[in-house]
């Protein structure tokens, strides 16, 4: 398991790469841990949420009550593994406790709840209601002059779902350009890929339709991911940032592939195997 490691928004790309490595080393272990979880969802956000807490969000593991902080909001909640790595290893919470994952009693179950986690903002798992949720945040701090932001990772699969598009349609309405929402369009969801499923395409003119600045990127690419995520502070209209990712990230057994997106009784092999692919073994 990581230490914890924070730089307050002070990492450089090769550090926010590690931080990257290290949450997804820890993703793969909690699973094995737990005997159960959602390593391809999980592995395709590292790099976003290395970036999020390693350089963007104004953020206090000292202090999780800050009332200037920036909220995430991780819509798709059952990527729970790879928020807990990330909060652990930005000092919110001892790392050890990454070893009771999903075991009775512990507060890292399999979806975040924000009454037991620091640092974890708002409770989520059912899907789609995560960007309502930044929505209200968001109109909060405009109506109390606050310079705070918020960040909301959706699933590609997430966005099938009505409320989304409601919140859509209501955040520039609102003129809540303090919005950052992440689309982790890795193309999968649990019953098959995507378009299969309900083609959520062509998101980017969907979005933009609903006068939204849009922004397609490579998901992986730390470089792109840091300077969208900067250009969306200063932006008149909300922006949602399309991440082009690969489900299952950086371990050849998960990558882009539907199986990957939950999985039970991780094998010793599996978890050798991951570790030295991801580079930490």
């Amino acid at each position: 398991m990581g230490e914890n490691t924070y730089s307050a928004q002070s990492m450089n790309k090769a550090e926010l790469v590690e931080s990257a490595k290290q949450i997804r080393a820890d993703v793969v272990q909690m699973i094995y841990d737990g005997k159960s979880g959602h390593p391809g969802g999980s592995l395709s956000i590292a790099d976003i949420l290395a970036a999020l807490y390693g350089k963007i969000m104004q953020h206090d593991p000292k202090n999780p009550e800050w009332e200037g902080r920036d909220r995430l909001v991780l819509s798709k909640g059952h990527a729970a593994p790879a928020l807990y790595a990330a909060l652990a290893q930005f000092g919110y919470f001892d790392a050890e406790i990454l070893k009771s994952f999903r075991k009775f009693g512990s507060i890292l179950q399999g979806h975040p709840d924000s009454k037991k986690v620091a640092g974890v903002e708002v409770s989520t798992g059912s899907l789609g209601q995560g960007l309502s949720l930044a929505a209200g945040m968001a109109w909060g701090f405009k109506q109390q002059g606050k310079d705070s932001r918020v960040y909301c990772i959706l699933g590609d699969g997430e966005i099938e779902e009505g409320q989304v598009w409601e919140a859509a349609m209501a955040i520039p309405q609102f003129g809540l350009n303090n919005v950052t929402a992440i689309l982790d369009y890795n193309n999968l969801q649990i019953d098959g890929t995507v378009p299969e499923i309900m083609d959520v395409a062509p998101v980017d003119d969907k979005f933009r339709a609903f006068r939204w600045r849009v922004e397609v990127i490579d998901g992986h690419d730390m470089n792109a991911i840091v300077d969208t995520l900067q250009r969306s502070k200063t932006s008149d209209q909300p922006t949602m940032i399309i991440a082009k990712t690969i489900k299952g990230k950086g371990v050849s057994y998960f990558e882009g592939k539907v199986s990957s997106h939950h999985i039970a009784n991780m094998t010793d092999e599996i978890l050798e195997k991951a570790l030295k692919e991801i580079g930490i073994a």
